[in-house]
């Protein structure tokens, strides 16, 4: 509610010596100070020999008690600050490929991570090294795939390097033996090549199976486009560092665990290099 008190002056002696137009013009003008308007509050008040103006805002004490409501529950969490119910601190797991279809063929690849064996002073360690699944599916029919004859390659970090350091007219072979050093070994071979395409407009993937123990012996192939093999490589590039765990390692870096160590004298490993 907003006040205006406005006070017109008492008709003086002087008006005595005026004219009666005169007056009544001085008589209009002096009332027409004193009005009241229901639509901002506007009232007046007690005639006063001076002229005062009274303002009153009560938005402040709307803030007023917003502070108060605030001080009396500090540790209460704001609307945008709480956390959605059902959210927990694990990440969730998470699953990608990227597929090339054909019309002989498909192929699926798939990135699988790196795992860690946890020490006894808490720290984990890399026990294995992840690896890029490839998948072949021969075709069943027009964009028809029997994925349950698919045939299935493992690249190693090692291979990953060759394949994506391929030229455009180079070819690689490579060769597993799933039952290496094991009483089955030799009865399953698998040999993957890399060949470039007559016109140099990709490469062929070929992969040949041959399992003694199935009696089965076949072939699958797919020709890669330049475009297609360049997202491979894109791909291979990336994920390269996660397949070897540095991620991890380097999630893990503290600047001050580093200035601590540092200030002890710790050493991790043998000697370094520059300390010799």
């Amino acid at each position: 509610m907003l006040k205006l008190h406005s006070l017109s002056s008492p008709v003086t002696a002087q008006n005595r010596h005026k004219s009666p137009s005169q007056l009544l013009s001085s008589q209009l003008s002096s009332r027409a100070r004193v009005f009241s308007t229901n639509t901002f509050g506007f009232a007046p008040s007690p005639s006063s020999s001076t002229k005062r103006l009274s303002l009153k805002c009560r938005q402040s004490e709307y803030f007023d008690q917003q502070r108060t409501s605030t001080a009396a529950s500090p540790n209460k969490p704001s609307p945008a600050s709480q956390t959605p119910a059902g959210v927990t601190g694990m990440a969730p797991r998470i699953y990608v490929g990227h597929s090339i279809y054909k019309g002989k063929a498909a192929l699926t690849v798939e990135p699988k991570a790196p795992e860690f064996t946890p020490l006894d002073s808490g720290a984990f360690k890399l026990s294995r090294e992840g690896f890029v699944l490839l998948q072949f599916a021969p075709a069943a029919g027009v964009r028809v795939y029997d994925w349950s004859r698919k045939q299935v390659f493992s690249l190693s970090v090692t291979e990953i390097g060759s394949l994506v350091s391929l030229g455009s007219k180079e070819s690689l072979e490579y060769f597993h033996d799933p039952f290496k050093g094991k009483s089955d070994e030799g009865k399953v071979r698998k040999v993957l090549k890399v060949e470039p395409l007559p016109d140099g407009s990709g490469h062929f993937f070929n992969l040949s199976v041959q399992n003694k123990l199935i009696n089965l012996d076949e072939s699958i192939y797919i020709p890669i486009t330049r475009a297609e093999f360049a997202v491979l490589k894109s791909a291979f590039n990336f994920i390269l560092p996660y397949i070897l765990g540095w991620h991890a390692y380097a999630n893990s870096i503290k600047p001050e665990d580093s200035g601590r160590a540092n200030n002890s004298g710790i050493k991790y490993g043998g000697d370094f290099e520059w300390s010799r």
